[in-house]
């Protein structure tokens, strides 16, 4: 048990590493929801407690579990101790983990190591289908906004939020946990409610919890304040409301001496050439015009910002109807353009040769890309690993929400 405190609200609360669970009266999904995977963001914390404290179990259809993240963090108010743990879960981590759960080298792992004992015995246990939510709150000021990975699945179950959408986000992060459950095949995506020590993103938090509740079918809009809630999270993203993707990232060198000009906030539009951080005495400006996003405010984290823009809503329908009539599987035909794997599930792109298909194009089939070296690049498909047909009966994937 820990104590967690909230500047925002000038309270502490005890916590385990479970801090609630909810076991329905009739059966249904399982629904995870994380928060506090950061230890110097704990609005989802407790947000999380006083919603499962204050929903009336005996309306509840399913399971719910709320998980606290980073314990030793959260209790020290810290990003984290050695290592993000929202940068661990990747392919190699995952794998030592599977075959030979090792000692814990430091404070995150050891978070590393319970929360995914924990997740893994609720996946093998629990009924499907399974939802996962991780809650989060940035540095600087912003609206609330949803990061997805960019699947079929996760887009038409994401769309029921009155939120923007962020897609791309794990081409520019190595091990974020959301992407290790997406590549189980489940909904997976994150929410940040706002301002790290900012009162409404708990109110957020607790509006966009009650949502997901009742957009998964665990309870009834009649069981809560329905309106109230999506309105609220309506009424916070203004002219914003779209479907966005990062096309940039500023990375933080080790040793490097960065620091974000004053005043940026999320979604503000910027232009090409404008004065953004200073790095080492010397200038960082906007590559290009679009919207900064997640200017880095805090000394924790290696991403100084990164840039978006919207996406046009014919890109989301074409994307939609490629990966629908599987046009990818006539990618190999292309130069330079070879399987990966046995499955066909990644393809190794070699930039020498099929320098003219940009990232852009392999993102409408739905592949996102890591660069191994200067001349080669690999690309994963998400829709493969997607379990469709465990949602297939849910309302919202037959639009009947």
């Amino acid at each position: 048990m820990i104590e967690v405190h909230s500047k925002a609200l000038d309270q502490s609360i005890e916590t385990d590493r479970i801090i609630d669970h909810i076991e329905g009266s009739s059966p249904g999904p399982t629904l995870i929801f994380m928060g506090g995977i950061h230890g110097n963001e704990p609005s989802g914390v407790f947000a999380l407690k006083r919603v499962l404290q204050n929903i009336n179990k005996s309306q509840v259809r399913g399971t719910i579990w709320a998980i606290a993240g980073n314990l030793w963090a959260l209790e020290k108010g810290v990003r984290f101790h050695k290592e993000d743990l929202n940068r661990v879960w990747t392919d190699e981590r995952i794998r030592a983990l599977r075959n030979s759960p090792k000692n814990a080298t430091n404070e995150d792992v050891g978070q590393q190591i319970e929360i995914y004992k924990l997740v893994q015995s609720i996946l093998d246990e629990g009924n499907g289908p399974f939802y996962f939510f991780d809650l989060h709150t940035t540095s600087s000021e912003t609206v609330p906004f949803l990061t997805v990975n960019d699947s079929l699945l996760n887009r038409k179950f994401t769309v029921q939020y009155p939120l923007p959408i962020i897609l791309g986000i794990e081409e520019y992060l190595d091990g974020p946990i959301l992407s290790y459950i997406n590549e189980l095949g489940y909904v997976a995506f994150g929410y940040e409610a706002g301002q790290h020590d900012n009162m409404s993103s708990i109110e957020n938090h607790m509006a966009f919890i009650y949502l997901s509740m009742v957009f998964c079918g665990v309870i009834k809009k009649e069981d809560i304040d329905f309106h109230q809630c999506y309105d609220r999270l309506a009424k916070t993203t203004g002219d914003v409301r779209s479907i966005y993707e990062i096309y940039y990232r500023y990375l933080i060198k080790p040793e490097e001496n960065f620091k974000m000009r004053p005043g940026y906030f999320n979604f503000q539009r910027i232009r090409a050439g404008q004065e953004l951080a200073e790095s080492d005495e010397s200038k960082v400006k906007a590559p290009m015009d679009g919207r900064i996003f997640m200017p880095l405010y805090q000394t924790q984290g290696n991403e100084g910002f990164f840039t978006i823009r919207r996406i046009r809503p014919i890109y989301l329908l074409l994307s939609a109807f490629f990966r629908k009539v599987r046009l990818d599987r006539w990618l190999t035909i292309l130069p330079g353009v070879k399987w990966q794997d046995k499955k066909r599930h990644t393809l190794r792109i070699n930039l020498k040769i099929a320098f003219l298909f940009t990232k852009e194009f392999f993102h409408l089939l739905g592949y996102r890309s890591k660069r191994i070296d200067e001349t080669h690049l690999v690309m994963k498909n998400r829709e493969e690993e997607s379990r469709d047909e465990e949602y297939e009966n849910e309302n919202w994937f037959n639009g009947n929400n």
